[in-house]
């Protein structure tokens, strides 16, 4: 491989160029002669549906996967990857949506951990001085010598990228970079993203559903869909909505109107709730709400305030360290999570790979996961694969899951294919209480309304749910009812018609409304401190220093 192929390159001049792409799975065609160019100093986002092949071109481009028919160029010459370390060699660095971080190591030592200059005995003191001037340059601030499994996912992902920059990329590629981030983090990332650009690095994110964060840092935009290239745009000349018809092909509904139902009696009723983390600290302390028939009930709150591990608790998945859990006038605080189900509970889980599904099993073995103990799916004592297949075949029509045929392995499918998968999984069932905890993360702008149409949906037909959101909009657009959830305490419920945005952002952050006016409208109260946290400014409602849950 030849290196310094990057050298003397100015700003505005091609860094990248693939001609041709084309790159072909079992039943799939992932990349279709596919065209892409990155210069010097540019953002250039790539937008699409899961599914549309952006991570496959971006595998390429790292060296992960070889094309079937295609060139890729690097400072005008040809190049060929047969690794991802031929890529870094060439400058050319990636961070993955999935973190590949060594948790029990640190931060310096990720960073060093298989780079050529690290040698049999780092240098700690001096690497730590050249990543503190990286850090400095693009304004990360982290501690270089904490523990990996202490850091936010901010911090996580600020580590990736660091470590594609020590070993001197000069294109770097972003997959999903604000998926799990919390607002003010994603504001942080954003301000480096723009400050490596203005150093003449040439920044690749690809993204499925924030464009309001495409059109506020890119220069360009590449759309794809089913393989191809369908625009190639500067993104001055673009909208939101004008993007999310080119990714989906048709015009997107962004806001869900939350029809009127005729609400029906209580089926769920959670009384002084409190739960502990797997690290063993109270991670919710003391819930009380209820939700009725035709019902949702949003919880809005920053990743790691207590909510995921309240889904848990109700689905089963986690034992109560106290108060109850009545579904229906009867009491399940003990009751196992197959007892659930077989009562009416579905849930929807935020990790669709590590607990909605088993990749290597097929469509139809994972839809037989929630109807193995069904009757209509069992012939004595034995499961009737022949049902099973047809309820796979129904779902994978009725919830346009792309895929070649029920026995393709769950692990093949894209993302939002996978959730469509588990949604229509749990909600064949007709459940009549729905946990529904983080559906559309990750989730591209057409499979996202798709799942929030489905939920409203499960709404009509008299369906009790539980939402659990880090996404706001989606809570206010959704929520019959919106708690928002800070340190395991809910700071208040708000009807979903009153909840304004400023107020419910405040309340994330740990503020307590002091007052609603005497029609119990929330829309212009104040938020008071708890426990002498800073009330945040105007604009940056999601900032508060949390106190200490230990």
């Amino acid at each position: 491989m030849q290196k310094g192929l990057l050298e003397g390159i100015k700003r505005g001049e091609t860094v990248l160029e693939a001609r041709g792409i084309t790159k072909r799975f079992p039943g799939v065609v992932a990349n279709d002669g596919i065209d892409f160019e990155m210069r010097a100093g540019e953002i250039h986002a790539v937008l699409g549906e899961n599914g549309a092949g952006k991570t496959t071109l971006m595998n390429i481009l790292f060296g992960l996967l070889q094309p079937d028919e295609g060139e890729i160029y690097i400072g005008g010459k040809r190049v060929t990857f047969r690794s991802p370390l031929d890529a870094i060699d060439l400058g050319i660095g990636m961070v993955h949506q999935h973190r590949k971080l060594v948790s029990a190591h640190t931060v310096i030592e990720n960073i060093l951990l298989g780079h050529p200059r690290a040698g049999r005995i780092p240098n700690l003191k001096r690497a730590e001085e050249e990543v503190n001037e990286l850090c400095q340059r693009y304004g990360f601030k982290i501690d270089l010598r904490a523990k990996v499994w202490q850091l936010s996912e901010g911090e996580k992902q600020a580590v990736e990228i660091l470590k594609a920059l020590y070993r001197g990329a000069r294109v770097l590629i972003l997959d999903e970079p604000t998926s799990v981030l919390t607002p003010p983090e994603t504001k942080k990332l954003l301000a480096s993203i723009e400050a490596m650009a203005r150093d003449e690095l040439a920044i690749v994110p690809f993204i499925t559903h924030k464009l309001p964060i495409v059109l506020a840092i890119s220069h360009r935009v590449t759309v794809l869909r089913c393989g191809k290239v369908t625009a190639c745009l500067e993104t001055g000349c673009v909208t939101e909505k004008s993007l999310a018809k080119e990714m989906v092909g048709r015009e997107v509904i962004f806001r869900t109107e939350r029809a009127n139902v005729e609400k029906g009696k209580p089926v769920l009723q959670v009384e002084n709730l409190s739960v502990r983390s797997d690290k063993g600290f109270l991670a919710l302390n003391g819930a009380s709400f209820s939700i009725r028939e035709g019902e949702i009930f949003g919880v809005a709150g920053i990743s790691g305030n207590g909510q995921h591990e309240l889904a848990e608790v109700l689905a089963g998945l986690r034992k109560a360290e106290g108060g109850k859990v009545i579904l229906g006038g009867k009491d399940i605080t003990h009751s196992s999570s197959l007892e659930r189900w077989q009562m009416g509970i579905g849930y929807i889980p935020s990790e669709r790979i590590e607990v909605g599904s088993i990749g290597d099993f097929s469509l139809v073995e994972n839809i037989a996961m929630n109807s193995y103990f069904d009757d209509n799916f069992c012939r004595r004592g034995m499961l009737d694969y022949r049902k099973i297949r047809k309820l796979t075949e129904e779902i994978v029509s009725e919830y346009g899951v792309a895929a070649p045929s029920p026995d393709t392995k769950a692990k093949n499918l894209s993302g939002g294919n996978l959730q469509r998968l588990i949604l229509a999984r749990v909600l064949s069932l007709r459940p009549r209480l729905l946990i529904a905890n983080l559906p559309t993360q990750g989730l591209d702008v057409g499979a996202t309304e798709f799942v929030r149409n489905k939920l409203m949906e499960a709404r009509k037909g008299k369906a009790a749910i539980l939402l659990v959101s880090e996404d706001l909009d989606e809570i206010l657009s959704l929520s019959d009812w919106v708690a928002p959830i800070y340190e395991g305490e809910f700071m208040g419920i708000v009807p979903g018609e009153e909840a304004r945005r400023e107020t419910v952002g405040a309340m994330m952050a740990g503020l307590r409304p002091t007052s609603s006016n005497e029609n119990g409208d929330y829309s212009g109260c104040h938020c008071e401190r708890s426990e002498a946290i800073p009330m945040p400014q105007r604009g940056d409602c999601f900032v508060a220093k949390k106190r200490s849950s230990q």
